[in-house]
């Protein structure tokens, strides 16, 4: 069996099951900046929850941010399949990969791929090639499994999709692949992305303000759009708009801003910031 070890684990958050239960409880759900409290999961949820767009920092720059979808998905109900859509930040592998069998293993536990729909996915993409290479030190798909296994428990599947050329027509073939592929399948569909990367606090939000306001327009034409004409430094614009093209076509109807913050309001320091933002997009 194919194992994807956790290359981040002891840096970017917490090595340890023990240790990484409790970041994320104390310095991610119950950080100021986080929602406040520790979700439940309502097993029985609507799960009117499409899609979420989550950031993929160091929990200790972004955890609180990131707990915000997160606490929204577990009130929400339980999906049995993830599929987590990430920019690839380390050059490795094919333009635009996926893994379609294995694990990835966290401290907490493993997550399986669910290959039937991972196969789906790669079948009905132009653009998807089979690369587990490109998987291998990326972080900003790693970084959502300990959060998913905190809200939903051990007995979910996931299919991990990372994207290095971010071309539009590229980032909607795979949206519309991630649609088909989910048909009848109770899942949600995570975008992993920060925002605007190392500029003053009150240019980030400017800028990011925009990419906020297309989401929730579910308007995947525009966030790309104003992510070109403005240059904004937003590592998963491609992952965001594969995002808003399948939700939409499962259902979504409503984007609703959960959570905006920056490196700059968790350290003080806004000379040159980085933005985390929690999204969700819903049936109703």
């Amino acid at each position: 069996m194919k194992v994807r070890y956790p290359r981040n684990a002891g840096s970017w958050y917490a090595g340890t099951s023990e240790s990484l239960r409790r970041q994320i409880e104390e310095d991610c759900f119950l950080h100021r900046l986080g929602p406040g409290r520790v979700p439940k999961l309502n097993v029985d949820g609507p799960r009117k929850v499409v899609g979420l767009l989550c950031p993929h920092a160091g929990y200790m720059y972004s955890g609180p941010v990131a707990a915000h979808s997160y606490c929204f998905l577990a009130e929400d109900g339980k999906p049995e399949t993830v599929v987590v859509l990430g920019p690839n930040h380390t050059g490795f592998g094919s333009a635009v990969s996926i893994m379609v069998e294995g694990v990835w293993r966290t401290p907490f536990a493993d997550v399986s791929i669910n290959s039937r729909v991972a196969k789906a996915i790669q079948a009905g993409s132009k653009y998807l090639d089979i690369d587990d290479s490109a998987h291998l030190y990326e972080h900003s798909i790693e970084l959502q499994l300990p959060f998913l296994q905190y809200v939903l428990g051990f007995d979910f599947d996931f299919v991990p999709i990372c994207m290095m050329l971010q071309d539009f027509e590229v980032a909607v073939d795979v949206g519309r692949a991630v649609a088909k592929a989910l048909e009848n399948v109770n899942a949600v569909v995570i975008a992993s992305s920060d925002l605007t990367h190392y500029e003053p606090q009150t240019s980030a939000e400017k800028k990011d303000r925009m990419v906020i306001e297309a989401v929730k327009k579910l308007d995947e034409k525009m966030l790309f759009e104003v992510v070109e004409k403005y240059n904004i430094s937003m590592c998963g614009v491609g992952p965001t708009v594969s995002m808003i093209v399948a939700s939409k076509i499962l259902g979504a109807k409503n984007g609703v801003l959960l959570k905006y913050a920056t490196s700059g309001d968790v350290v003080g320091d806004k000379s040159a910031v980085v933005g985390y933002c929690a999204m969700g997009l819903t049936k109703s």
